[in-house]
């Protein structure tokens, strides 16, 4: 079960005398929206709108000016680059799950061992290591940039807490459900990573899924590399805005001899890159949409250090993932 903290809200809610708040949820909790509104209308007496477009992130934080006095996002932590705003808050449906009956699973990893977690399971860091040293492993707890709000965390579009003690563990075991986080730091990390799902006490590697999103970069980044034609990719949302490497993206094309046009969007969809006559794109927004969706679309979508290696301007080393690294520009 995950804490709404609807008493903490209400009391927010009440204390900042909102007439009217904006509720964004993860697709996950949308289905408490009823349960999240009724209270605070009961307890505040103000209104509340649910905003109903997909949430994938404390980036894709919803304006709620002209709309609502104030925003309750759930489901995310906050981004500590992109600064704060009092009349936002984050509530972050931390999990009441715990480790018990996980030391098993445990026995045998290497003797270094890197721990990071999603922001629902960031509570139980201290549990996992102390677990991991009782078996007399060292356990090693990273800090990461501007984007991380707590040690050990990872994003989908940021590992630096697992890269700061990279040169430091054997492996890293990340606490949490499904790839989506995992492979963030599988990529960036360069190290082996174990998911420790609390719910079900399962311990399930990520090498497979790994290696066969490599072979997927793989054939997009070669199929790429004959393109004429580019569309980049600029998202609008706050948190996921670069156009410093969106920039940098149009100079590389053109200097390789090739065309590109450069758009800006709120959402990438099969449906919104349809009328551009191009043969490939580059994505500068959330790096997954490239990485984990690109079955979606008729045609290769690159992150920009894939362009690079397209385009010749770097060899392919090991797999160049890209990263939101502190603020966004």
């Amino acid at each position: 079960m995950f804490d709404l903290e609807l008493e903490r809200v209400s009391k927010w809610i009440s204390d900042g005398g909102y007439a009217s708040v904006a509720v964004q949820l993860p697709e996950g909790l949308k289905i408490r929206a009823p349960e999240i509104s009724d209270y605070i209308t009961k307890n505040t007496g103000a209104s509340v709108l649910v905003i109903g477009r997909p949430c994938y992130g404390a980036c894709d934080l919803f304006d709620h000016r002209g709309w609502a006095d104030a925003i309750v996002h759930y489901g995310h932590s906050r981004i500590p680059s992109m600064g704060d705003d009092p009349n936002v808050l984050y509530v972050e449906a931390r999990s009441d799950a715990d480790l018990e009956g996980t030391e098993e699973l445990l026995k045998d990893l290497p003797p270094r061992v890197g721990i990071l977690a999603t922001i629902q399971y960031i509570g139980l860091i201290p549990e996992l290591k102390r677990i991991v040293e009782s078996t007399g492993r060292t356990a090693v707890v990273g800090e990461g940039d501007g984007r991380i709000a707590y040690p050990g965390q990872v994003l989908g579009c940021n590992c630096t807490a697992a890269e700061s003690v990279a040169g430091q563990v054997d492996c890293f075991v990340y606490i949490g459900e499904g790839a989506f986080h995992p492979l963030a730091a599988a990529f960036g990390a360069d190290r082996d990573v174990y998911v420790l799902n609390p719910a079900t006490k399962e311990l399930t590697g990520m090498s497979d899924s790994r290696d066969r999103t490599i072979r997927r970069r793989f054939a997009a980044i070669q199929t790429a590399s004959n393109a004429q034609t580019f569309l980049i990719i600029i998202c609008s949302k706050i948190g996921q805005c670069r156009r410093d490497t969106a920039a940098y993206a149009e100079k590389m094309i053109r200097e390789a001899g090739r065309g590109c046009v450069t758009a800006v969007m709120e959402e990438v969809t099969p449906d919104s890159l349809a009328s551009y006559m191009v043969d490939a794109y580059v994505c500068t927004a959330c790096p997954r949409i490239a990485m984990d969706d690109s079955a979606r679309y008729g045609k290769p979508m690159l992150t920009v250090p894939e362009l690079e290696v397209a385009l010749g301007v770097k060899e392919w080393d090991s797999y160049p993932f890209d990263q939101i690294r502190g603020r966004s520009h």
